[in-house]
């Protein structure tokens, strides 16, 4: 087994309660939330879309086989599930008569334009707060399992990323350590950076599981770096006893480094932590550093919003949570449940 097929710690145990999940495309819906509106005119078209059974791609092609334009005119804020029932905003670049179409035809059975609005800028990939998830759980096996790991998931789950973002058999992973290290080479620019952000992700996960591991999951280290909530602002843990008291409320997070260039941001005992956890791959880090990356910090906790729970017949159930932007459903639920079904979140 490769060291990125072993699969990260669980927080609270592997749990044994089983599920099925996506039986149906309505069995996971996603709606994203953008965070602001469009301001009703420029040069960008925002259309806010439905989707069953479509990735966020194949849409964007779409479109710009509909508008005529080039598909780098199309953009979004993030890609969202294909196994699934979506709601999103795109923006297409349509200058002067062409922002008149007719978007009632474009789509068909599989998809809808819900809102058409004009916007001065074009909609950037991370633009976005976060996103509704609303679950359907069948053939649950333990009722009173799935409630217990339920009350659980409040206190936080490790912000792990989610194992679509490194392909299909680990493809991304294999194929990012050959073009890191000069074995491999990819014109795509996209796929270039598909390729480098699967190994820089791979190497936060397995820094979260080994804090885990070594119990170290809530324990602040001397020269921690802490993450503010709701925001991608940090500071260096200076000792101050408030700290601990901010993080029990879920207004701090402690980090971990989405490797690049430069020192690492920690200091004392957590740098120390850092660097022996990935000794193993230290020159994994010294590529992606050589590539030019920026060193970065990603909180090690994420804490769903307006968590629900129902049920809805004799072993079915229907969760509901929000995620902030760059959060994976799949972490959240993995500590809730072993579940199988068609695709990955």
């Amino acid at each position: 087994m490769n060291l990125y097929q072993q699969p990260p710690v669980y927080l609270y145990g592997e749990p044994s309660v089983s599920a099925v999940l996506r039986s149906v495309p309505e069995d996971f819906q996603v709606v994203e939330q953008l965070g602001f509106e469009p301001d009703g005119e420029g040069e960008h078209q925002f259309l806010y879309i439905r989707k069953r059974g479509e990735n966020t791609d194949w849409v964007a092609r779409q479109l710009a086989h509909f508008c005529q334009i080039s598909p780098r005119d199309v953009s979004y804020a993030g890609k969202k599930d294909r196994h699934a029932v979506t709601e999103q905003w795109f923006s297409v670049h349509m200058p002067g008569h062409r922002a008149s179409l007719n978007w009632k035809l474009f789509g068909g059975d599989s998809i809808e334009v819900l809102r058409a609005e004009r916007h001065s800028r074009k909609l950037r990939l991370g633009a976005l707060k976060g996103n509704r998830f609303e679950l359907r759980l069948r053939e649950v096996s333990d009722a009173d399992e799935l409630l217990q790991r339920f009350d659980k998931l409040k206190g936080g789950v490790p912000n792990y990323f989610g194992e679509q973002r490194f392909g299909h058999n680990f493809g991304n992973i294999d194929k990012g350590l050959a073009l890191i290290a000069g074995r491999f080479k990819e014109r795509q620019r996209h796929k270039k950076g598909l390729y480098i952000s699967a190994v820089r992700s791979w190497l936060f996960n397995r820094l979260l599981s080994e804090r885990i591991d070594r119990g170290l999951w809530s324990q602040i280290l001397d020269g921690d770096v802490l993450m503010i909530n709701g925001s991608q602002s940090c500071f260096l843990y200076d000792g101050a006893p408030e700290v601990a008291r901010r993080i029990e409320a879920g207004e701090l997070h402690l980090t971990g480094p989405l490797w690049g260039r430069g020192e690492l941001m920690t200091q004392g005992a957590a740098r120390e932590f850092e660097i022996q956890a990935l000794a193993e791959l230290a020159e994994v880090g010294e590529q992606l550093a050589a590539l030019g990356l920026n060193q970065e910090r990603r909180a090690l906790r994420l804490m769903p919003a307006e968590l629900a729970i129902e049920p809805e017949s004799d072993g079915q159930w229907r969760l509901a949570f929000d995620l902030p932007a760059g959060a994976f459903a799949t972490s959240v639920l993995r500590e809730l449940c072993r579940w199988n079904g068609a695709g990955q979140d």
